[in-house]
């Protein structure tokens, strides 16, 4: 059964002039840095590669730098690695984004607690 109970839905974006990351960003660069490829990352999330290519492209011009080095295939096959820059950014936005849910529950929690309660008896 679904729960129906009132709950905050909490996402992080980055912004620059434009969108630059967030969590779709965020979970291909954990998915390659555990793959080690763009390809392969894109089809677990179940995502074309060119759109992998484009969200990619997009982030690193909105952040003015390289978030994969990548090689392309040949006899030892292709591959891609985080660069430095990619590391400590997704490791800092999974942080922030971290606490920033812990503090929004602890706010939803002080200013909604009572309505959630109501949700799931009036549903």
């Amino acid at each position: 059964m679904p729960d129906t109970s009132l709950h905050p839905a909490i996402t992080l974006r980055l912004y620059t002039d434009r969108k630059c990351f967030g969590p779709g960003i965020a979970m291909l660069l954990r998915r390659v840095e555990t793959l080690h490829s763009l390809r392969a990352a894109a089809m677990d999330m179940n995502m074309a590669y060119s759109k992998a290519w484009t969200i990619l492209r997009e982030a690193e011009r909105g952040l003015g730098f390289p978030l994969l080095h990548s090689t392309t295939g040949g006899r030892h096959g292709g591959g891609a690695v985080l660069t430095e820059d990619g590391e400590r950014l997704l490791e800092a936005y999974e942080a922030y984004e971290r606490e920033m849910k812990e503090q929004g529950q602890a706010l939803f929690e002080k200013y909604f607690a009572p309505f959630r309660d109501r949700t799931d008896r009036e549903g």
